[in-house]
């Protein structure tokens, strides 16, 4: 498996609209699959539409060694190359002294060489200290081409080029990228826009922005490394021979690949339908409520009376439903909108969700599932992200205790009614041995 990782110097210095653009590039010549380390959801919705690909997260605090290994050989197998955009700068993971969680624990567990990203906006020669810092840093990491972002100009371009010939021998110059305010991505409160199936206009843009990077080169130090990884299913199989309801839109969209392919290989039929556009909800024997923006759309989502009563109903009749921070947003009973305004939702849960402008996260999150959890069991590891506060109480019944996060209240997480839970916490499948079980086993 040939590949290799773009990293930054840190948040903010352009990984994503780069690492994008050449995913895009790359596909017109090569089957690209593409990766992204760390709990992201809406930096692999661009790679997926750029290499017609799902992209997939790769995180070492909710997954073991050999899951990450075993994910990117299964994912890569018919592929030409991967490319894995990392999180926030190289080195920065769970802790200040653990590269846990880090883009560089990433490279190194695979063999992947870097290509490492850096803003030389208004620098020259401090440009290469950084470089070397980076490379001395961590002799195990394998930084062996570098990205230069926000370039004005020829002359600030010249200087660049006669810095990293004298003082950065042994690292290939991949590119430089002119300064460029019209071709990046836009932003909202929880990240970069969301883009919910094909962009070919915004990818355009991005192509455009990484037209100086040299492809070839990027492929010879994609070759300079070949692990041999396992490619077998990560799933465990069962026929479970039911059909979940999963929304699919800008209210709900975030869900990790590997949660819908754990229920698909646990024998679910996934039905996909968009409450915003107003569709109806499918008949299913469960529903599946991811994250998203369903607090932009509240009125969309308040008016689909089918939506509301459908999975009101489903919970009621006893069948699992899952909601995952959006999702559980939308299971209570109103949502209070940017604006101030409440809007009636499912009412599963007795408490409304408030919109506060306040970020949370993203923080990673350790819990124990309760006795009465009806979904899962044991250790839990997600993480949490959210700009609302659900006005739950200590009475009501929780099916996490919440060790390391913030949870809904008192360190408590996971509200329980029948067999529906709603949860600020996003779980990655392959965080845990069987995550589909608990839902699989509510249907027998």
């Amino acid at each position: 498996m040939k590949g290799f990782v773009i990293a930054g110097t840190g948040s903010g210095v352009g990984k994503t609209s780069i690492t994008t653009g050449i995913m895009s590039l790359l596909s017109k010549r090569y089957k690209v699959q593409g990766f992204k380390v760390g709990p992201d959801f809406i930096d692999p919705m661009y790679h997926t539409a750029a290499t017609r690909r799902p992209s997939r997260n790769l995180d070492s605090f909710m997954m073991d060694d050999d899951t990450i290994r075993n994910l990117v050989g299964y994912a890569s197998e018919d592929s030409d190359v991967c490319v894995i955009e990392g999180v926030r700068g190289l080195y920065e993971g769970f802790a200040g002294d653990s590269d846990l969680g880090s883009t560089a624990y990433v490279a190194k567990l695979l063999g992947l060489p870097v290509v490492l990203v850096v803003d030389a906006g208004s620098l020259t020669r401090s440009t290469a200290a950084i470089i070397n810092g980076f490379r001395s840093f961590d002799p195990d990491v394998n930084i062996a081409g570098v990205i230069l972002n926000k370039v004005s100009g020829p002359q600030h371009s010249d200087k660049l080029d006669v810095s990293m010939s004298t003082y950065c021998k042994g690292v290939q110059m991949v590119g430089k990228i002119r300064k460029d305010r019209e071709n990046t991505l836009g932003q909202r409160h929880l990240g970069l826009t969301t883009i919910v199936g094909d962009n070919p206009t915004g990818i355009a843009s991005l192509e455009r922005l990484v037209d100086s990077v040299d492809l070839d080169i990027l492929m010879g130090i994609a070759e300079s490394a070949d692990p041999d990884l396992p490619k077998d299913s990560p799933y465990v199989p069962r026929k479970t021979g039911a059909s979940i309801a999963v929304p699919f839109d800008d209210g709900y969209c975030f869900y990790y690949r590997e949660n819908l392919e754990c229920l698909e290989a646990s024998g679910f039929r996934i039905k996909r339908f968009s409450p915003v556009a107003g569709d109806r909800l499918p008949d299913a024997d469960a529903v599946y409520l991811g994250g998203g923006y369903p607090e932009l759309h509240p009125e969309e989502i308040s008016s689909n009376r089918d939506f509301i009563e459908g999975v009101r109903n489903i919970s009621l009749e006893g069948k699992p439903v899952l909601g995952e921070c959006g999702g559980l947003m939308s299971m209570c009973s109103g949502m209070v909108d940017p604006a101030g305004k409440r809007h009636e939702m499912i009412g599963i849960f007795g408490c409304d969700s408030v919109f506060v402008n306040k970020r949370h996260g993203p923080t990673y999150v350790m819990a124990e599932a309760t006795p009465n959890n009806p979904l899962f069991s044991g250790s839990v590891r997600a993480h949490e992200y959210h700009y609302s506060e659900v006005t739950a109480s200590k009475d009501d019944e929780f099916g996490f205790v919440v060790k390391r996060g913030l949870g809904i209240t008192d360190s408590k997480d996971g509200l329980v009614s029948r067999n529906s839970v709603g949860t600020y916490m996003h779980q990655h499948a392959l965080s845990s041995v069987d995550w589909a079980k608990g839902i699989s086993e509510r249907l027998q």
